[in-house]
């Protein structure tokens, strides 16, 4: 039996074929403008969860790609980090999930009304247009 809020999706490796499933949750959030060279920096971003949250994964993008150096981002709920490793962009690319090194996500209940910040914490060179993206499920 499902909870509140879920649905029921086909799932063929369930024995009645079906099983109950959350809705993805996506928040998109801008971390700097799309024509300024972004810089380091704590709590460029600063906002409350509008609900609870379990975080499953986390990205970030650029609309132009630094030419040298690894764009990093932290997420932070109350002022704690809740990654292990940082959020990352490779040197001329503009998304994270090429990276290199995987962000490791070490706290994944965000609580409903937390406040949350985004930090910049390597700039690389050139890069514009941040975004970070906290994608998950209701709790």
């Amino acid at each position: 039996m499902g909870t509140n809020g879920q649905r029921l999706e086909a799932a063929s490796g369930e024995t009645t074929g079906l099983k109950w499933a959350s809705d993805p949750v996506v928040l998109a959030v801008a971390v700097s403008d799309e024509t300024t060279a972004i810089t380091t920096g704590t709590a460029k971003v600063t906002f409350r969860m509008p609900f609870a949250m379990t975080v499953t994964a986390v990205r970030a993008s650029l609309a132009t790609a630094s030419t040298s150096g690894t764009p990093t981002f932290d997420i932070n709920e109350g002022g704690s980090s809740i990654l292990g490793t940082k959020l990352s962009i490779d040197a001329n690319e503009k998304t994270s999930t090429t990276a290199a090194s995987a962000a490791t996500i070490t706290d994944s209940a965000l609580a409903d009304d937390a406040e949350i910040t985004i930090d910049i914490d390597t700039a690389g060179t050139g890069a514009k247009g941040a975004k970070v993206y906290i994608i998950g499920t209701r709790a």
